[in-house]
């Protein structure tokens, strides 16, 4: 899991050390689950330095999901931008995981808070393996007893903090039995994706992912994939998505940020095809693994450099 040991946070336009990040106990996001954040992902490059993937993507989804909640973030997304780039500029931090949080600050409580002040937070800690060391080479899952709920009852493409309790509550249930993972179900019992991950389903070499109709979120990871699996050759249909076509799939895998590209092995108690990865889910990992390092020309564009910080003067009285 992930480790909390950054060592700055910008809250609203200041950084702050990491132990002084702090918000009051009736933060009316706390209460209620009305938050939106985003997950990002820097990388060392192969070139020296490091970049952040596809970062405009995620500011853009963060603004929206915000928009939809009602809750109007006072920073342009350049802005946004140049704060995360700041952010994991002071905390020197390769490779890492960058979380942009969006909440209502101030000491509130009532459901219908729309007045409270919106407040945008920015922290970047250590990368680690989120489904387990050797997840690249696959991961046991299982379908969970909780579905994923409706988009007319919560917008799915939206990444709002309270949406995550039906994933803690499938990801529990997983971890208890054994598994690495779980995949959820949507409301009428076709695949939907993994606890914090999409999920994709390789038959008969053509590449099958659920789509919105299924309430997933739209992975910018996603669609990464979906983009190399097509330069590569490999069609990629977006439609409903049986358990029998999962269980009897030649190949799976999910997609996600911080999951990156974690091959399926088993679903409960099914072989995925000879449970290693498949050679599409391998093509589509070692495109992806040089892309993020910066060693793709084609996807360059989804790269961000991270600048250096500036170098602070130190007067020469100061110095003895």
């Amino acid at each position: 899991m992930m480790a909390a040991d950054g060592k700055k946070i910008w809250m609203d336009g200041r950084m702050v050390d990491f132990a002084n990040a702090q918000v009051h106990v009736l933060t009316h996001t706390l209460h209620y689950g009305v938050g939106v954040f985003e997950g990002i992902r820097a990388y060392p490059t192969t070139g020296g330095g490091g970049a952040i993937f596809r970062l405009r993507e995620h500011v853009e989804r963060l603004v929206t999901s915000a928009r939809f909640y009602h809750m109007p973030i006072p920073y342009s997304v350049e802005e946004i931008e140049k704060a995360i780039l700041d952010t994991q500029a002071a905390n020197g931090i390769l490779p890492s995981y960058i979380r942009p949080l969006v909440y209502r600050g101030e000491p509130a409580l009532g459901v219908k808070n729309l007045k409270g002040k919106v407040s945008l937070a920015i922290a970047a800690i250590p990368a680690k393996k989120y489904l387990g060391d050797g997840s690249e080479t696959g991961v046991r899952t299982k379908i969970s007893p909780f579905r994923k709920p409706s988009s007319e009852a919560l917008p799915s493409f939206a990444k709002a903090t309270g949406n995550y309790a039906n994933s803690y509550l499938a990801g529990a249930d997983a971890s208890k039995d054994g598994y690495e993972e779980a995949i959820l179900l949507d409301c009428r019992g076709f695949v939907a994706e993994g606890t914090g991950e999409n999920i994709f389903v390789v038959r008969g070499g053509t590449v099958y992912t659920p789509g919105l109709e299924s309430d997933i979120l739209l992975g910018i990871t996603r669609d990464s994939v979906i983009q190399i699996a097509t330069d590569l050759g490999f069609p990629v249909v977006q439609k409903l998505v049986s358990v029998n076509e999962l269980l009897s799939a030649d190949e799976a895998f999910f997609s996600g940020t911080y999951a990156e590209i974690a091959p399926i092995r088993e679903v409960g108690h099914y072989a995925i095809g000879s449970k290693v990865p498949g050679p599409i889910t391998r093509s589509i990992m070692d495109v992806f693994f040089r892309a993020i390092r910066g060693e793709v020309p084609a996807y360059q564009k989804w790269l961000s450099p991270i600048p250096p910080l500036p170098r602070v003067e130190v007067p020469p009285a100061a110095r003895r």
